[in-house]
């Protein structure tokens, strides 16, 4: 019998991704951003997707800067020929893709007696079917090579109905990024592809930060602050440790897991 201790890596180079290529959607700014910076920085060649690409060569440049191999691409994650040519990007890049951050989203508040059809549909097109269509379009490279690492940001609100602003549609979409994340596990599991997600609580942002600034985000807040047992909210570095576990070697027996990052808000 083989001894996995004696045998195995040194623990940190277990977290190194050296050698392997990744993409981020959403990563030109915010949660996606600090993602991608967290891949680079591991060691993994990054593609940072954005729908506007201007942003998306403003992290690539970031990147870049600090040694990292990165191209930015330009991709609607509603669009399917969109989805198919990002990751072709990659795979002409580098020719595999190893890792895949579907990180994409937006999120909406309205009462649901008022909320028009229209919205509804575009929180779900873009949270959740994007989600799926951009899974689906790595598989298709990352299942002929027998690995991957599918890692899909979902949220906190997927677990709990947050307060006191009403978001039924973000609340479902995220749910069902959770559920989608656990099937495609175990639809991949024994074809080498892991898939887990990622739940943020609130998170500060330049778009949180804008919010803040608002007669409605101010009296938002300090609900949101009393109802988080840590008192605080997440900064984007709080989440890049768990990306980089679930996008490395040192996660590989981890599929369909769904990492909660609130600080404490989903104990009560």
């Amino acid at each position: 019998m083989s001894d996995s201790v004696l045998e195995a890596p040194a623990i940190l180079e277990r977290f190194r991704l050296d050698g392997r290529t990744a993409l981020v959607t959403g990563g030109g700014q915010g949660i996606g951003r600090g993602y991608a910076h967290a891949l680079g920085e591991a060691g993994a060649a990054v593609a940072i997707v954005d729908l506007a690409l201007e942003r998306a060569e403003t992290v690539a440049h970031e990147l870049a800067q600090k040694g990292v191999d990165a191209i930015a691409v330009a991709a609607d994650v509603t669009k399917e020929d969109q989805v198919a040519a990002m990751v072709d990007a990659v795979m002409q890049k580098w020719g595999k893709l190893t890792i895949s951050v579907n990180n994409a989203g937006i999120g909406v508040w309205a009462d649901a007696e008022k909320m028009a059809a229209d919205a509804w549909r575009r929180v779900i097109d873009l949270n959740l079917t994007g989600v799926f269509l951009c899974a689906q379009a790595e598989a298709k490279v990352m299942l002929p090579a027998g690995y991957g690492k599918i890692v899909n940001t979902a949220s906190m609100s997927g677990h709990i109905v947050n307060t006191p602003q009403n978001q039924s549609a973000y609340n479902a979409s995220k749910a069902g990024v959770i559920h989608l994340t656990r099937s495609l596990a175990a639809e991949w599991a024994t074809r080498g592809v892991r898939v887990n997600s990622i739940s943020p609580g609130y998170t500060r942002t330049q778009l949180v930060d804008d919010l803040l600034k608002t007669p409605e985000g101010q009296h938002m807040a300090p609900e949101w602050m009393r109802l988080t047992p840590m008192g605080r909210m997440a900064e984007v570095t709080d989440l890049q440790g768990a990306l980089v576990f679930l996008a490395a070697p040192a996660s590989d027996f981890v599929t369909g897991h769904d990492v909660v990052i609130d600080g404490g808000y989903c104990v009560w």
